[in-house]
């Protein structure tokens, strides 16, 4: 069994040998708890038929673990520096393959189609770059890809907004886009001290298993979202308020608006953080004639 990667020691070896600084730019927290990352795989159910997909590697502390676990891991690392480091650490595993890529530029459903021939199922397995964490979820729940679902760490603040539920501070556009396609969930909370250079907030791993179908049926995917963001645009703003002030011509279309919230069976006087994503379905496609 090689040495974990993933220990203040060794990490700080590894730094060492290769002259590598963080780049703050590109949000790198290297992981030096391997307890943390066994239970992040675990959550994961991961086997060896199955895929990982991994974005940011860093030095191999978590795509390690994956390549004990699966039959294939594919990681997606920007920087170039740390190319020849993952050559290194990641030696004694042949079945992980490091793309230098930004995910968010890449073709993941290519990818997919080159590289996991064979392999049951894929999970999306990562400790994410916090400056980039809510596009690079979005982008791979948007292009329909064939993943099961992703264990992901994030910043605390962030996986609270995904997991949010109705009725609650942090519930939001950012919870409805997500819990559109996915069953969310946090599964642990990550203190800030196990983290090489310790980032200022604690982080979470966020468990997001795709959805069978979309939590709600609608008319146009891209109107409900736009429906979402603008209910919540002033929080404190009620539904018709911010519906009028963000949709387009709304100001000239408030008393249609009125009709499709009536229609919808929707106070206009209730805020956007008390509207279920059904209720969310049912205004959007109430308001939908009126805009197209």
């Amino acid at each position: 069994m090689t040495k974990d990667i993933a220990t203040p020691i060794r990490t700080k070896e590894i730094m060492k040998k290769y002259g590598f600084s963080f780049k703050k730019s590109l949000g790198q927290n290297f992981l030096i708890d391997p307890n943390i990352l066994v239970n992040i795989v675990e959550h994961a159910g991961l086997t060896k038929e199955h895929g990982a997909i991994e974005v940011g590697p860093g030095i191999g502390a978590l795509t390690e673990h994956l390549a004990r676990a699966t039959k294939k891991v594919v990681s997606f690392e920007i920087d170039q520096r740390l190319l020849p480091i993952l050559e290194d650490t990641l030696s004694p595993y042949e079945n992980v393959k490091i793309l230098h890529s930004d995910v968010l530029k890449a073709d993941v459903k290519e990818t997919i189609n080159e590289e996991f021939s064979g392999v049951e199922d894929i999970m999306v397995v990562a400790n994410l770059p916090y400056y980039v964490t809510t596009p690079i979820i979005l982008k791979l729940l948007t292009e329909n890809l064939p993943i099961k679902g992703m264990v992901v760490m994030l910043q605390k603040e962030v996986a609270e907004r995904i997991a949010a539920k109705p009725g609650s501070k942090t519930y939001g556009s950012l919870s409805i886009a997500i819990q559109y396609y996915t069953q969310a969930e946090t599964v642990m909370i990550v203190p800030k001290t196990v983290f090489m250079p310790q980032p200022n907030v604690d982080s979470a791993v966020i468990k997001l298993m795709k959805l069978d179908k979309p939590a709600v049926e609608v008319i146009d995917e891209e109107f409900f979202f736009l429906v979402t963001r603008s209910s919540f645009a002033q929080r404190r703003k009620t539904i018709l308020n911010n519906l009028t002030s963000q949709l387009p011509d709304g100001k000239l279309k408030k008393d249609d608006i009125l009709t499709a919230l009536s229609k919808a069976q929707i106070e206009p006087t209730r805020r956007g953080e008390s509207l279920s994503i059904p209720e969310f379905g049912a205004l959007a496609d109430a308001l939908y004639p009126y805009f197209h």
